[in-house]
């Protein structure tokens, strides 16, 4: 189904398990509980896609283009998203630990109580975004952008920012944000 024009198509708990949807039309489909682990979606159009609940789950998503896509509660993990496009992407809970999301696009993106544990973010875009209460355990976010980032009670134990290594949620210490920790309350 590579290049497959799928606009607006209904998906909802669709099998599409290693899949090959390459280069595929998926703008405004609802892929709701879908199964599309391991699936190829390399350069798909996904904009304004509803995926909540769908397992993702190392699937190829590299310079795919999510803006705008609804993934609340989504399984991402271990996902290639690698120079992705998520700009306004709803990430609500959704698990992208061990995602790779270097280079990716997440500009005012809902990443909020999101588990990115041990996720690469590397040279990333996430200014604006809102991580409250994200699990960034162990995450490399060194070379992101963060400018106007939401990190309020972000868990950051182990993890690369642009700035160094920060320790805050580790041995059960308060979840404070970076700002809170270097200006106080």
């Amino acid at each position: 189904m590579s290049k497959a024009d799928l606009r607006g198509a209904n998906l909802n708990e669709a099998d599409l398990r290693g899949g090959n949807l390459n280069k595929a039309n998926l703008s405004w489909a609802s892929l709701s509980k879908a199964d599309l682990s391991k699936a190829d979606l390399t350069d798909a159009n996904l904009s304004l896609a509803g995926l909540s609940g769908a397992d993702v789950s190392e699937a190829n998503l590299s310079k795919a283009d999510l803006s705008g896509a609804r993934l609340p509660g989504t399984n991402l993990r271990g996902a290639n998203l690698r120079e992705a496009n998520l700009i306004g992407a709803d990430l609500n809970g959704a698990d992208l630990s061990k995602a790779d999301l270097r280079g990716a696009n997440l500009y005012r993106s809902d990443l909020s109580k999101a588990d990115l544990s041990k996720a690469d973010l590397v040279g990333a875009d996430l200014s604006e975004s809102n991580l409250s209460k994200a699990d960034l355990r162990g995450a490399d976010l060194s070379k992101a952008d963060l400018r106007g980032a939401n990190l309020n009670e972000a868990i950051l134990c182990k993890t690369k920012m642009p700035w160094g290594e920060e320790n805050s949620g580790c041995n059960g210490e308060p979840k404070k944000s970076w700002w809170q920790r270097l200006f106080g309350n």
